[in-house]
């Protein structure tokens, strides 16, 4: 039933119709008429430090959730401050509502304080985008938001010129539904079904779209009935139960052994929820992994990714959950007595014990300045089971993707394809407000931290946010710096951070606990500590850098030798 009201009781009625009690942002005056709302609609609106952080977090908190998330800020240069955080939420598909106010309508085009065309910005990093072209409109296009969104499974911008706060409309406030795509082509079913009964030694690729669908447990059962191995694709190590025998881990960089062998082998793989991402399949450790004569089978719920990448058998645009349990049924019509392939299972656990041993001794490391592998090994130990912990991007942060494992689903909060810097911190922000009786982690190099962790540790301890910050400080931007040693002779032009302040006593500062760690002895006890002090913490673990423990670079396919011909320069040739 329509009722009569502002724009403003509009838009937030629409937001409590659609489940947000949380929206992130910084206070400004282009939306203060809907902020003095959010109060008594039961929103709690959480003031960060910078826009990116309260769009990372509204990522963080969609993630852990499964439901779409706001962020909102002031017009303009607020605005333009999600730009990086809303990319990564597009690669994540990540379903962010950035509700993006602008300049007054009858201003747009005059170069008037703080406009900026907004709908431009977002226009290759959205799944939707509308500006509100009516006051009488705002229920309406709100709705639409967050429907696209949810449906979509990726960010959306609302964008209201600020003087469509004001007014009076008459509207429904309702919620809007999740449509539920099934299993995806019958057909396509039947061809999936009949090239895994016959093959030898099939594969699952577990991708993100299997926590987003919440298939772990349809996944699992499909695995064992086959006897396959489950790869994680990379940075999702959520998406199967690392403990489970049929679990080989992560591949990509920095990832599983195990996994990249094992999948090496495949002749029939089947990738759920993944769009086999280029770089997430890149040649790791010298090996070039990926099976290309293997056939392959895709399912996920975006069209657009089917083929994308590699060149798939059998393609399906579908949700995992319902393809996997309707696939498992067509497996027992096809193939009702198979059982387990105790020979398989065998070669497995064979597999992951050498690389269990392999990666045991790069992580044995006594020194007194902690090894990162060694400090890594020691807090993958220490960290509670279930937990959840977002990653960051760089050289440490992306070497953590062999040692993290987890148990469930969204657990695994990480900066994907994007890569951003500063990531972390607001995501695992967002994750502590959905998730507030788990352990919440953030997980960042220095670099890393310097530009998101230091400023958002202000907004955790005035909002009483207990992230665990974990600040990997080699005192370099330790990815850069390997591209410097590999190519560029030990130049070292921009990578040394050797003026790092103590970010424990930063941290404690500001309100927050701090724990300077140097001794991978006590890392156990540490996080211990600050788990049990339920307030926001930071631990600065001083470890190693340099050529000696650096990971492999991220591209060694794009970078090549220099070549120097200008006489200034040729001094600079290898």
């Amino acid at each position: 039933m329509k009722q009569k009201m502002t724009p403003s009781e509009a838009l937030v009625e629409t937001l409590v119709a659609e489940k947000v009690d949380t929206v992130f942002g910084i206070v400004g005056s282009a939306y203060m008429d809907a902020l003095d709302l959010f109060p008594a609609a039961g929103i709690r609106f959480v003031p960060v430090a910078h826009e990116q952080a309260a769009c990372h977090a509204a990522d963080g908190l969609a993630r852990v959730t499964g439901r779409p998330q706001a962020c909102i800020g002031q017009n303009g240069p607020g605005i333009a401050n999600f730009v990086s955080a809303m990319t990564a939420a597009y690669w994540a598909h990540s379903p962010v509502v950035a509700i993006t106010p602008e300049t007054g309508s009858l201003g747009i085009g005059t170069g008037g304080f703080q406009e900026l065309d907004q709908m431009a910005m977002f226009q290759r990093q959205t799944v939707y985008q509308v500006r509100v072209n009516r006051p009488e409109r705002m229920a309406e296009l709100t709705r639409r938001a967050f429907y696209m969104a949810k449906n979509f499974s990726g960010p959306t911008q609302l964008n209201i010129p600020r003087d469509y706060f004001y007014g009076l409309c008459e509207d429904d406030i309702y919620a809007t539904p999740m449509i539920n795509r099934g299993p995806g082509d019958l057909e396509a079913l039947e061809q999936a079904a009949r090239l895994l009964a016959d093959a030898k030694r099939p594969v699952i690729l577990a991708g993100g779209g299997v926590s987003q669908a919440d298939a772990l447990a349809e996944v699992q059962a499909l695995a064992e009935y086959l006897t396959a191995p489950v790869v994680n694709s990379y940075l999702h190590n959520d998406t199967f139960p690392a403990g489970h025998p049929l679990a080989v881990g992560p591949i990509g960089y920095c990832g599983s052994k195990a996994a990249m062998r094992t999948i090496a082998e495949a002749d029939v793989v089947l990738a759920l929820g993944s769009r086999l991402g280029p770089f997430g399949t890149l040649p790791q450790y010298d090996m070039n992994y990926w099976p290309e004569k293997a056939r392959i089978i895709q399912v996920d719920v975006n069209v657009a990714a089917l083929g994308l990448s590699k060149r798939v058998d059998v393609a399906s645009c579908g949700d995992v959950k319902t393809f996997s349990a309707q696939l498992l049924r067509q497996l027992r019509a096809v193939t009702p007595d198979r059982g387990q392939d105790a020979a398989r299972l065998k070669e497995i656990a064979a597999a992951k014990a050498a690389w269990e041993e392999e990666l045991a001794g790069w992580s044995s490391s006594t020194n007194a300045l902690m090894h990162p592998r060694r400090f890594l090994a020691e807090l993958a130990k220490a960290i509670p089971a279930g937990s959840i912990i977002a990653t960051d991007i760089g050289n440490n942060s992306s070497m953590c993707n062999a040692y993290f494992k987890f148990s469930g689903a969204r657990q695994h909060i990480s900066a994907l394809s994007w890569g951003n810097c500063g990531f972390a911190y607001g995501a695992a922000m967002g994750a502590k407000i959905g998730c507030p009786d788990t352990p919440v982690f953030a997980f960042q190099g220095d670099g890393a931290y310097g530009i998101s962790g230091i400023q958002e540790v202000m907004t955790a301890v005035r909002e009483k946010i207990p992230v665990i910050a974990i600040v990997a400080n080699n005192l370099e931007w330790g990815a850069e710096k390997k591209n410097q040693i590999d190519y560029y002779d030990n130049r070292f032009v921009g990578a040394n951070l050797r003026e790092n302040p103590d970010y424990a006593k930063l941290a404690e500062d500001m309100g927050a606990k701090g724990y300077r760690l140097t001794d991978y002895k006590e890392v156990g006890d540490v996080v211990r500590d600050a788990v049990a002090s339920g307030q926001p913490c930071v631990i600065n673990a001083m470890i190693q850098g340099g050529a000696e423990v650096l990971a492999e670079p991220f591209r060694r396919d794009a970078l090549k030798m220099p070549v120097r011909y200008l006489e200034k320069y040729k001094h600079l040739n290898g």
